[in-house]
């Protein structure tokens, strides 16, 4: 984040809404452009520097979660998803297409600028580390996760599909080996998203990796414990590649 106030894009159809927004925001020293669908949003985008999306996700033609994946695959744009729908599988496809985070309608302006705040320190802390504060490659039971390219890769070198949510949540782990992580641990780390809304996200999330670790047999579970009240184990040993 940037010593300037911060450039806020707001993606929302419904102009209440979307003036609303603005006006709290720009009260609490940021900068703020609206867009009403997805084509003014990629016009703001290409013209200027925006710090996050605040993005709807019932808009007209292209809906948010679609908006959302493009925007992944081309930027790490900070996106933080507003919805008045509050269906457990929606939070859930928002945080596997990369949002940072999730606030149902109606809500607080004022908790949407903590949000805001959040994400972007968040950001701002990732880029000061740097590059080269971290390997750039983890390995464990012949297995290797890219922290460049974002790929895992199997013991004979065969790349493993991993979405967005999946691969920042086994980086936490193989960046942890041998800590018990708790729910509230691994939200914070993969992006700190609100518990409410993506606690129950952390276990289906674990399961999915789980699956995709098993060869010959071998149980996910034994890579990835289950602590009883406590959170999730990475067993392996983990060297930098």
């Amino acid at each position: 984040m940037s010593q300037a106030a911060p450039h806020i894009l707001v993606v929302e159809d419904d102009r209440e809404t979307r003036n609303l927004i603005a006006r709290y925001l720009r009260a609490n020293a940021c900068a703020v452009s609206m867009a009403a669908d997805g084509r003014e949003m990629d016009r703001y985008l290409t013209d200027n520097r925006i710090d996050l999306v605040v993005l709807d996700l019932m808009l007209p033609g292209e809906d948010g979660l679609s908006l959302c994946r493009r925007l992944r695959t081309t930027s790490q744009l900070p996106i933080i998803i507003v919805t008045a729908r509050g269906d457990d599988v929606d939070r859930i496809v928002g945080l596997e297409m990369g949002a940072d985070d999730y606030l149902g309608k109606p809500f607080n302006p004022r908790e949407l600028l903590a949000r805001i705040n959040a994400v972007l320190r968040r950001q701002a802390a990732a880029q000061t580390a740097g590059p080269g504060s971290s390997a750039t490659a983890l390995t464990f039971l012949g297995w290797r996760i890219d922290l460049r390219l974002r790929e895992l890769r199997n013991p004979e070198g065969a790349q493993v599909a991993l979405t967005s949510a999946e691969f920042d949540l086994l980086q936490v782990f193989c960046e942890r080996p041998g800590r018990v992580l708790s729910r509230d641990n691994l939200l914070d780390l993969t992006n700190g998203r609100a518990a409410g809304s993506f606690e129950r996200s952390i276990d289906v999330l674990v399961s999915r990796i789980r699956r995709k670790l098993e060869r010959d047999g071998e149980e996910g579970t034994t890579i990835i414990r289950t602590v009883r009240s406590g959170g999730y184990l990475f067993t392996p040993t983990v060297d930098a590649a």
